[in-house]
């Protein structure tokens, strides 16, 4: 119930209150706090010993086709993105325990030595990782999340393909923001794909950003402007063309250019190193998803806990908090509670 009521509370101050109201339980918020951590590092601990069940496997996973209907194939989609997490700096944890420790001064009397702190970190963010495992109609998902690096999320890749048995679906699709670390470690642990694209939404996000560099701010609802309808023109010939043509729109276009010719370059430079990766006419012509929502929905919900004004957090803490959400998310929240009830029984 306290890890429960922690998740939609905005602290854990207001997560003890709630939790006296709803149980008639009552505890201190540093103390619930203690609770859902140390909850959360257990889901960790359970999920990399494999003891973490899944409810679903790719054999649950029709494909849709072209047409929205539910084909006889299986498909399994593999994504993954990182996520700013805010940190408690060492410079704040001095300024902190010196603050306490002047308040235990004033009070005059004998206290309990501080317990050792942690270190702080260098930076006031860090980037976590997200791994997502997901089906066609959005009914089955497995949501993992670490604040390790690129390396430790690719294992967690490899590890959850395996826990859904992304081997034996019929077509295992990887849709993922084209960053170099996602695809090095797909290469790297042989995750075993047939086709990995770039979502849509990233590659829009550098056509407009190539356009505000080229024709200046523009009205985004005047669909006549040279700046709007020279990416409306440019991601339709993406979507519904390919690479080719997409390549040649570019280079037509730059050629063409007065000024912003920098930005053009960059532009089409990022869309030569993913050429690969560009196959929108081709995953709609078998009903693949062309955007990676999944996954940034999940970017979204696993770190709502941790973020928020004065929010600051241990590593491991929150990667605990937002461990909770991911198994949430994942469908295995009932599952895992109720083992501990076999376990007593």
């Amino acid at each position: 119930m306290a890890c429960r009521l922690n998740l939609a509370a905005r602290d854990f101050d207001k997560a003890a209150e709630n939790l006296a109201r709803a149980a008639q339980v009552r505890l201190s918020g540093e103390f619930l706090r203690q609770v859902v951590e140390s909850e959360g590092k257990a889901i960790q601990a359970a999920a990399q010993a494999g003891r973490l069940e899944v409810d679903w496997d790719a054999s649950d996973c029709p494909a849709l086709g072209p047409d929205g209907a539910a084909t006889e194939q299986t498909r399994v989609y593999l994504g993954s993105d990182g996520v700013m997490v805010p940190l408690i700096t060492q410079q704040e944890k001095d300024r902190r325990r010196a603050k306490v420790k002047e308040k235990r001064r004033r009070r005059g009397t004998r206290c309990k030595p501080l317990p050792r702190a942690k270190e702080g970190t260098d930076g006031p963010f860090k980037e976590f990782k997200i791994v997502t495992l997901y089906d066609d109609q959005a009914e089955h998902r497995l949501v993992s999340v670490t604040s390790g690096d690129c390396q430790v999320a690719g294992r967690i890749m490899r590890r959850d393909g395996g826990r859904v048995g992304l081997d034996r679906a019929g077509d295992k699709v990887g849709m993922v923001d084209g960053s170099e670390w996602i695809k090095n470690q797909i290469r790297q642990q042989s995750i075993p794909l047939d086709a990995l694209g770039l979502d849509f939404y990233h590659l829009a996000e550098n056509v407009h950003k190539a356009r505000r560099a080229v024709y200046g701010e523009e009205d985004p609802k005047d669909e006549q402007a040279p700046g709007n309808a020279w990416a409306a023109r440019v991601l339709h010939t993406a979507k519904h063309e390919g690479y080719a043509a997409l390549r040649a729109e570019l280079e037509g276009w730059q050629r063409g250019l007065r000024r912003g010719k920098k930005a053009a370059g960059q532009l089409r430079n990022y869309v030569s190193e993913r050429e690969e990766m560009i196959l929108y006419p081709q995953f709609q012509a078998v009903g693949r998803q062309i955007g990676s929502g999944p996954t940034e929905s999940m970017c979204k919900a696993t770190t709502q806990r941790v973020k928020g004004r004065g929010k600051r957090w241990d590593t491991d803490n929150a990667e605990a908090i937002m461990a909770l959400e991911a198994l949430d998310q994942s469908g295995g929240w009932e599952a895992y509670w109720e083992s501990f009830l076999t376990e007593a029984a």
